[in-house]
């Protein structure tokens, strides 16, 4: 038996750094979306007690540094189960990309076994397994729009985004996320909160204010150690994108449009020039 469980990418509209917390995390609000670009992954029961993980990307670890092997091991302890798994994942999500694809590829895994071992562990039973994996498998687990808090274990769904197509623009480098908060100092970022006015906006229907207020206290991080982000950004804003903004910590810059005929454009033109191009859709849009 054969099962097949899909792991969207995430974006941030918004991500907001508070502070740093006594256990050296740091205290966060952002607005999460899951998109269409996604990986699948492809359980099989084994008959010996092991955890085998198979991808297609040759550069990826498949042993106790890849996240779903930490997410599967982590159930397996947590439940006493003795049985063993074959997982093939099929990356689509480019990797360190600020999209949330090892995590994404977690919660899947977490999903999926819990229906395929009958364990009938609530949502927030695999979100405390999948916070011990990483800050964004907890959302990815939920999925969907919603407004994320604390180190990111804290998720509150919210209401659809406002329907609207979405660039996601890849340049052809990789930003580790413990490299850019160990850059962060806290007291010198200049960015204005804006996670819980963009999920009020979301709440209302409102695409407008929405795009108006998305932000990333990362960008100042990340764009000073890679400046051509900062110029990839100002481009996309020049094609016409709504809300241009980065995603995660770097280095996917997204932004978004209600307009076709201009999405189209921009997303050719960004082509030319940034080695991953993505148009794509949210996946529970109004």
């Amino acid at each position: 038996m054969e099962w097949i469980e899909r792991a969207p990418a995430k974006i941030n509209l918004a991500l907001d750094v508070l502070y740093k917390r006594d256990d050296y995390y740091h205290e966060l609000e952002m607005v999460m979306a899951s998109v269409d670009l996604a990986d699948h992954l492809t359980f099989t029961p084994l008959k010996e007690d092991e955890i085998r993980i198979y991808t297609n990307k040759v550069f990826l670890p498949v042993d106790t540094r890849n996240h779903v092997y930490q997410a599967v091991k982590l159930l397996k302890d947590r439940c006493g189960i003795k049985k063993g798994i074959k997982i093939e994942i099929d990356k689509k999500i480019p990797v360190a990309a600020g999209l949330g694809g090892g995590s994404t590829d977690a919660a899947a895994a977490l999903r999926a076994l819990n229906k395929i071992w009958d364990l009938q562990l609530s949502v927030e039973e695999l979100i405390a397994i999948g916070n011990q994996v990483g800050s964004d498998v907890p959302y990815s687990i939920v999925g969907g729009t919603a407004f994320v808090s604390g180190r990111g274990e804290i998720v509150r769904k919210l209401r659809p985004m406002p329907s609207c197509w979405v660039i996601l623009a890849k340049p052809r480098l990789s930003v580790s996320t413990k490299t850019i908060f160990r850059l962060l100092t806290v007291e010198e970022l200049q960015h204005k909160s804006t996670s819980r006015v963009v999920a009020q906006a979301i709440e209302e229907g409102d695409y407008e204010r929405m795009c108006q207020n998305v932000g990333n206290a990362l960008e100042q991080v990340t764009f000073n150690k890679h400046p051509e982000l900062r110029k990839l950004k100002d481009r996309m804003e020049k094609y016409g994108l709504d809300g241009v903004t980065m995603s995660g910590s770097g280095p996917t810059i997204i932004g978004f449009s209600r307009n076709t005929s201009r999405i189209k454009r921009a997303y050719n033109s960004l082509r030319g020039f940034c080695e991953e191009v993505y148009m794509v859709r949210l996946l529970n849009e109004e």
